[in-house]
């Protein structure tokens, strides 16, 4: 019987390390250290990770399994509970180290099954959770670099379109005043009076933005 540390990252700029030394300060001790390094838990099925393919090939009955968490097996629902259940039916012993939680097919008690089966779907799907919580993070920081990008390069964006913006210099060529103007063309007065102290600036921020 032997026992098997399991560890992942994501992307090639994480480390590895220091899933290992969280095992082992917590007191675990292996045999063997399994390891897949910039593979996604997401897209990529345990049985299709290089490592994680070798892991199932080298398990045997009453070996144990340690992983940090069920997220290092993956942060897909489906194949994190097949992969655990595939374990078990094979009697390996399935321990993490956050929580000290033990997963293990040697219970025949029903209640017993179901409460464990319940943990096992619960944990799967928590590590799903997360991931797609972390893509929306990740996908409004990207939106809002781009903003920051976009106002860094083109300036702000006019609060007035190509259509008010000839309104306004039609008017103040008849002399309109500016609080005339701001109102029949819908603008702020403040506004008004950017595009009559620096016709060039506003029209240059049209043409920047595609307005």
């Amino acid at each position: 019987m032997a026992t098997f540390l399991y560890a992942r990252v994501s992307t090639s700029e994480q480390t590895l390390g220091h899933q290992q030394t969280q095992a082992e300060n917590a007191g675990f001790q292996f045999d063997h250290v399994v390891a897949d390094h910039g593979v996604s838990g997401v897209s990529v099925l345990m049985k299709d990770r290089p490592e994680g393919k070798r892991l199932f090939d080298m398990l045997r009955a009453g070996d144990t399994l340690v992983v940090r968490w069920v997220d290092r097996l993956g942060r897909n629902y489906a194949d994190v509970t097949d992969t655990i259940r595939e374990f078990m039916r094979r009697g390996v012993v399935i321990r993490t180290v956050i929580n000290n939680m033990t997963f293990d097919g040697s219970t025949s008690d029903a209640m017993q099954m179901a409460v464990r089966d319940a943990m096992i779907s619960f944990m799967a799907a928590s590590a799903q959770a997360q991931a797609e919580a972390t893509k929306e993070a990740q996908k409004a920081g990207i939106a809002s670099a781009k903003v920051r990008h976009d106002e860094t390069y083109k300036g702000r964006k006019p609060s007035f379109s190509r259509a008010s913006y000839e309104m306004v210099m039609n008017l103040l060529s008849k002399q309109t005043s500016v609080s005339e103007i701001a109102q029949v063309a819908r603008l702020s007065r403040q506004t008004v009076y950017r595009i009559k102290e620096n016709p060039a600036a506003a029209e240059k921020a049209l043409v920047v933005w595609s307005l």
